[in-house]
C-alpha cells in the first residue's frame, strides 16, 4: 500500500493546524496509520505554520524529509518559495488561486476548501473527510465548512477530468 505525504503551508490565523488535524482524522478514520507533525513560525498569528501528515499502511515517522512531499497544500501563496524545496519530483503544489473562481461561503472556509481540492487526489472516503470536518470544528459552522469542502473537491475533480481529458 502506498504511503502519502502531504504538507501544508500557510502563515498563523490561517486554519493550517486544523486544516492538518482535518486531514489526519479522515485517513485515520479510513483505517491508515498516521502521523502528524507541526512547525509553528515566530509568531502566533502571522508567522509562517506548516504541518506534516503522512498516512499509508505503516508510517514510522511524521516528518516528511525534504524532497519527498507528494502535495504541498498552500493556503498563503507567499509560502511556496520556502517550501517548493520540500516536493518530490513530480509533487504538486496546491495553490490558492486554483480556487479563486469558487464563491466560499466565508474566507475563514479557504484552508477546508483547499482540502477538498486535495481530498480528489487521495483515496479517502467523502465521509471519512465530513466526519473529520464535523469532529474538528463547531457545530455552528459544520455547514458551510462541508459546503466549502465540497465546493473545492468538485474542483479538483473537474481538474483532474481535464487534465486526463
Amino acid at each position: 500500500m502506498k504511503s502519502y505525504n502531504i504538507a501544508i503551508a500557510g502563515l498563523g490565523g490561517q486554519g493550517i493546524i486544523k486544516a492538518s488535524d482535518i486531514l489526519a482524522d479522515a485517513a485515520f478514520r479510513a483505517d491508515y496509520d498516521v502521523k502528524k507533525a507541526e512547525v509553528h513560525g515566530m509568531s502566533q498569528r502571522g508567522g509562517s505554520v506548516n504541518t506534516d501528515v503522512r498516512f499509508g499502511a505503516e508510517v514510522l515517522s511524521p516528518m516528511v524529509p525534504d524532497g519527498e512531499v507528494d502535495v504541498l497544500v498552500l493556503v498563503d501563496a507567499s509560502q511556496e518559495p520556502v517550501n517548493r524545496h520540500r516536493l518530490r519530483p513530480g509533487g504538486v503544489p496546491l495553490h490558492p488561486e486554483l480556487l479563486a473562481q469558487l464563491e466560499l461561503p466565508d474566507p475563514k472556509t479557504l484552508n477546508v476548501a483547499l482540502l477538498g481540492l486535495l481530498s480528489a487526489r487521495l483515496p479517502l472516503p467523502v465521509a471519512a473527510w465530513h466526519d473529520a470536518i464535523r469532529q474538528a470544528l463547531p457545530a455552528k459552522v459544520h455547514d458551510m465548512n462541508v459546503d466549502a469542502f465540497d465546493r473545492g473537491r468538485h474542483c479538483g475533480l473537474e481538474g483532474a477530468e481535464r487534465a486526463s481529458g
